[in-house]
Formats: structure tokens, sequence, C-alpha cells
């Protein structure tokens, strides 16, 4: 009777000091947010994602809607019929000043875009080029770039991943070269974008 109490006791015991491993195993992977990271995986890169309402911030859909999420670094969209919701990682800007935040669209598409960097970010890098072609090594705006109609401020890809879940543009958001792409092909001239 002992030797059960005293087993029971241990694997008891054993139990609960598993039970953290066994919920953490638990948790969403990658593939069930569509490649996003979730809070167990390069926790040093992402922020945790919280889900948004897009009702929260439009009155209706429209052509699709974006809505970028400073704080938790993460770019959510939604189609017109709001049941293709899709959730990104993104960079965001280095300081709060360099941050635009409100309502704007989405103007203008380009694959391979071009990169002229503004005279603020010649003052703080005057060896910066003067303008890179699309698809020239080094271009910061990668394969695909969305404007809005806030001038220099656009949605884009980065060949530079370790910039994904950090404070590091210069005031656009910025998506793994493979999301942006994804984004791209899904998303209207037109959509409204929230920066929040």
């Amino acid at each position: 009777m002992r030797d059960q109490t005293r087993r029971s006791l241990i694997l008891g015991g054993a139990a609960a000091l598993a039970t953290p491993t066994i919920l953490r195993a638990q948790q969403p992977t990658a593939e069930q947010f569509g490649g996003v990271t979730g809070p167990s995986e390069a926790r040093r890169n992402t922020s945790s994602f919280t889900r948004i309402d897009w009702r929260d911030h439009f009155e209706v859909l429209g052509a699709a809607t974006i809505i970028c999420d400073t704080t938790s670094r993460a770019l959510h969209y939604w189609d017109s019929t709001g049941t293709d919701y899709r959730l990104y990682p993104t960079s965001v800007p280095m300081t709060d000043e360099l941050t635009r935040r409100g309502y704007t669209e989405i103007v203008r598409k380009k694959v391979g875009p071009s990169w002229t960097p503004t005279p603020n970010m010649r003052e703080r890098n005057p060896d910066l080029p003067i303008t890179m072609a699309g698809g020239e090594f080094g271009n910061p705006l990668g394969t695909h770039a969305m404007y809005l109609d806030w001038p220099a401020y656009l949605i884009h890809g980065t060949h530079d991943t370790r910039k994904i879940g950090r404070r590091s543009s210069s005031g656009c958001i910025g998506l793994y070269n493979e999301k942006i792409a994804e984004l791209f092909a899904i998303t209207p001239i037109g959509a409204q974008v929230r920066v929040i």
C-alpha cells in the first residue's frame, strides 16, 4: 500500500512538471496561422499577435481591408466578404516620430519597385545611393510594393529578414518577400488601410 502511494505521488509530481510542456505543444503552429510564427517560436523577433476585429476600425470592408498594428508588429488582411482573413508579421518604423498613423488606402502596386531614399534617410546616412533599381541587390523594398496615398509610405517586402518583427523601418511596413507577394496578389488598388 505504501509503495502504491509513493508511486502515485511520484507520477502525480511528474505529470505536474510536464503540464507546461504539454500546454506549449498544444499552441497553434505557424502553419495554422498561414506561416505566421506563434508565440513559442522565434520569440526574439516577433511580438504577441492579437486578432483584431475590422469592425472596430471601419464601417464596411470595402474592396479589401488592411490594418497595420505597429504595437504587435502585425498586418491584418480581410477580403471584401470577410471570409478570407490573413495575419502577417511585419517590421514597423524605428521610432514613433517616423510612424504615421491613421486612415489611408492602396493607390498603386509595383513588382520590382525602385527605391529612392527620402531626404531624412539621406540626412541620417549620406552614403545612401540616390536611387536603386528594382531587383538590384540590397534594394530595401524587396520584391513587391504597395503604395499608400501618403507620400513615401509603403507596404513592401524586404530581403533582410532580420527586420521582421522589429522596429527597423524608416516609416514603412515591411513583410517577408514571400508574404508581400501573397498579399500583393490578393489586394486590389483602393483597399482601405489603417495604421494603428
